[in-house]
């Protein structure tokens, strides 16, 4: 199984939710683009938050020095971002791969996060509450079904917020693969803990 996580904009929760989903399953991850923070990046706080041994991280494809949208941090690193250059990792197990931003953040003058997104890919959708965020998480579902991709489901991150997660489950008719909490911190023995509790969910996508 190969799992696509994207959000419905940027900070709001992609990696938990990728690290989560990487210790249920044991599966490898891979973030093709990492824009910024290169000392300390997702694939860095992936690591450090599973427990299981099985689990490979395989290297970006493109790892770019500024913090900012793909497209903008290759042009300041003198590159442009080529979907051919993008090669997903072999790999027995399941497949986590994490996308940037949301599915519209631009990589190049024509591609876009959701042209990583292969045929046999199913995507989660990652929800977090704020004001806009029924509308923004709409819109992602909607161009994702547009493109005809296969959506697995929605996590909700952040503090519960009923009248929302029953009104885009209703409209959108997604279920709901599991809620993160409004967590003090996340480490490893709290990464493990939602891992059991949404391993039952996820292997039945």
């Amino acid at each position: 199984m190969k799992l696509f996580i994207t959000g419905i904009g940027t900070d709001v929760g992609k990696t938990i939710v990728s690290a989560i989903v990487t210790e249920a399953l044991q599966a490898d991850y891979w973030k093709p683009i990492q824009a910024g923070d290169l000392e300390n990046s997702d694939s860095h706080k992936i690591k450090s938050f599973l427990s299981n041994k099985k689990t490979v991280i395989h290297p970006n494809s493109y790892a770019l020095n500024t913090p900012a949208s793909p497209h903008l941090a290759a042009e300041i690193d003198g590159i442009t971002i080529d979907l051919n250059q993008i090669i997903e990792p072999e790999t027995a197990s399941h497949l986590v791969v994490e996308g940037a931003g949301g599915v519209f953040v631009p990589l190049n003058s024509k591609d876009c996060v959701i042209d990583l997104v292969q045929p046999d890919y199913k995507v989660i959708v990652v929800s977090r509450h704020y004001l806009g965020s029924i509308n923004h998480t709409l819109l992602t579902i909607e161009a994702l079904q547009n493109r005809k991709i296969t959506i697995a489901g929605i996590i909700f991150s952040g503090d519960e917020n009923k009248a929302t997660e029953e009104i885009i489950q209703t409209k959108s008719g997604l279920k709901c693969i599991g809620r993160i909490e409004q967590e003090p911190y996340f480490d490893q023995n709290v990464i493990k803990e939602y891992a059991d509790r949404f391993r039952e969910n996820l292997l039945s996508l």
